[in-house]
């Protein structure tokens, strides 16, 4: 496709073509194009709305404000809630809280695993018959 086919596809979907793709060099602006509306824009076995609440936290954990911005307005566009929102960053926070506790005082990952495993079957022989 050419640089004028690929920007109609984006504005079809954006209604603009956002400046951070205008500057995509010519030799890559195809595959770059194509592989974000693949992996940000089409439905996956996850809902659009679920995977835009993981970049959400994603972006919240690694402080990116661009990529909070784009993932919070898309996740509200898929119809996410402010709880949800909220939610996604209360877990992102309390997820990289404890990596960080783990990992600096650097537990000994067998034994992690295998409490984790012991965990998770505990709570499958204990819970609620459906």
């Amino acid at each position: 496709m050419t640089r004028e086919q690929v920007y109609n596809d984006i504005k079809g979907i954006f209604g603009i073509v956002p400046t951070f793709i205008e500057c995509i060099p010519d030799n890559t602006l195809e595959l770059e194009w194509e592989l974000l509306k693949r992996v940000q824009l089409a439905e996956g076995a996850i809902p659009n709305k679920y995977r835009e609440l993981i970049g959400l936290g994603i972006s919240a954990v690694t402080r990116c404000r661009y990529c909070l911005v784009f993932h919070t307005e898309a996740a509200k566009l898929f119809g996410a809630t402010d709880a949800e929102i909220e939610d996604a960053v209360h877990y992102a926070k309390s997820s990289a809280g404890w990596s960080a506790w783990i990992n600096g005082l650097q537990f000994d990952y067998d034994t992690f695993k295998d409490e984790v495993k012991q965990m998770v079957e505990f709570a499958k022989a204990n819970a609620p018959a459906a």
